[in-house]
């Protein structure tokens, strides 16, 4: 499903490729009749209707293309935005996503400010994490993770 503002993200993607393509054959015309006239008066006049206006719609064409990109970019996030918010569970449903860790034990890393469950991703396979007690915890003034979420009561 679309959205209204990106249905019209696609013109100005689109106005910014056709700038940018006859900008380069302006600049080729103009370069390859500057490049056939040995005086400067007679290379002039192609400067003046083919190099320039080309360069400029190089430029315009550039600008085209940052801001459609920049749109588009805008309204999927937008987008996204709007199925977050209208994917959030309705009072008294489970949460459908399970903990990340459920473990009884606890770690700390020496040196660390966290104290984590056994299997939390943060911990999980470090060699030089080690068990902690509630003592531990509260002489080392350690707090407790925010992505795995032990027991505070330890």
């Amino acid at each position: 499903m679309r959205t209204a503002r990106l249905r019209t993200v696609h013109p100005a993607l689109w106005a910014g490729l056709a700038a940018l393509a006859v900008g380069a054959v302006l600049c080729v015309i103009g370069w390859y009749g500057m490049s056939g006239e040995r005086f400067a008066e007679r290379q002039l006049p192609y400067l003046a209707s083919c190099t320039v206006p080309g360069a400029a719609l190089i430029v315009a064409g550039a600008v085209l293309l940052t801001h459609g990109r920049d749109m588009l970019a805008a309204s999927r996030v937008e987008r996204l935005y709007e199925l977050l918010v209208t994917a959030e569970p309705t009072p008294g449903e489970p949460d459908p996503a399970p903990p990340l860790a459920s473990s009884d034990r606890l770690l700390m890393v020496p040196g660390g400010t966290l104290w984590h469950r056994a299997d939390c991703p943060l911990v999980e396979g470090k060699p030089r994490a080690v068990p902690v007690d509630a003592g531990a915890i509260t002489e080392a003034g350690l707090g407790p993770c925010p992505v795995c979420e032990p027991p505070t009561g330890s």
